[in-house]
């Protein structure tokens, strides 16, 4: 890679720091809490968030973003939980940037929000360098990935808050050994937190939304507690 192009990434990359930084400060004085959901192709990130969304809709104000090269077929199946969901078309780009997630949300009043779901691209190398202005970065795998994904892809892994094992309930029907998957997550990123879900069958949910909601509350007394301090 020649020393111009270098140079122009790190242009790149230091510009979207700079306005995710700007969209979390945003996203703390609206009180949102913002996840971003990574994975590979076919990991079952639109399954999980649709789940997740119509789950924590009764008592959560959410919605969601999605990324895809092409198609708005993941906003489509989104928005049949009642959230409401803007798709942005990627093109050639493999990952989302902060700049789109912010032109997708412009119309949305942060304040009416207490959760903000952003569906990365489908990939496992490239969202890894782009900030989203994001509370929690969760990474996502499947069963029918094999047990050594985590160890092949180590650097979104690096960036990740919890990584969640999915499609469980074809565990065993495809081999896979949970033991050695749970392993490789662990000499990938040791000390990682990780949950074990079936998005299609509802295993493992009620733990997701819990740690969900746990980390949202955990955010709001974090944010009442600054406000007195400042008093």
């Amino acid at each position: 890679m020649s020393p111009r192009i270098v140079q122009v990434r790190e242009r790149i990359l230091k510009h979207n720091d700079e306005l995710a930084r700007g969209m979390r400060r945003d996203f703390a004085a609206a009180g949102v809490f913002v996840v971003n959901l990574v994975s590979g192709p076919g990991a079952g990130k639109t399954e999980l968030l649709t789940r997740t969304l119509s789950a924590l809709l009764p008592d959560y104000r959410c919605a969601a973003v999605v990324g895809d090269l092409a198609t708005e077929n993941d906003a489509r199946r989104l928005a049949t939980s009642g959230a409401p969901v803007k798709q942005i078309l990627t093109g050639t780009m493999c990952h989302l940037e902060a700049d789109m997630v912010r032109q997708a949300i412009a119309g949305w009043d942060l304040a009416e929000l207490d959760f903000l779901f952003i569906e990365n691209v489908g990939n496992l190398v490239c969202p890894s360098s782009w900030d989203l202005g994001e509370d929690l970065r969760v990474l996502l795998f499947a069963v029918t990935e094999g047990e050594d994904k985590p160890l092949k892809y180590p650097t979104l892994i690096h960036t990740a808050d919890i990584v969640v094992v999915n499609k469980m309930d074809l565990a065993a029907a495809v081999g896979f050994d949970l033991e050695a998957a749970m392993n490789n997550i662990q000499a990938a990123r040791p000390g990682v937190e990780t949950l074990r879900v079936s998005a299609r069958s509802g295993m493992g949910l009620e733990q997701w939304l819990a740690y969900l909601k746990h980390r949202f509350a955990e955010k709001r007394d974090s944010a009442a507690q600054l406000s007195t301090a400042g008093a």
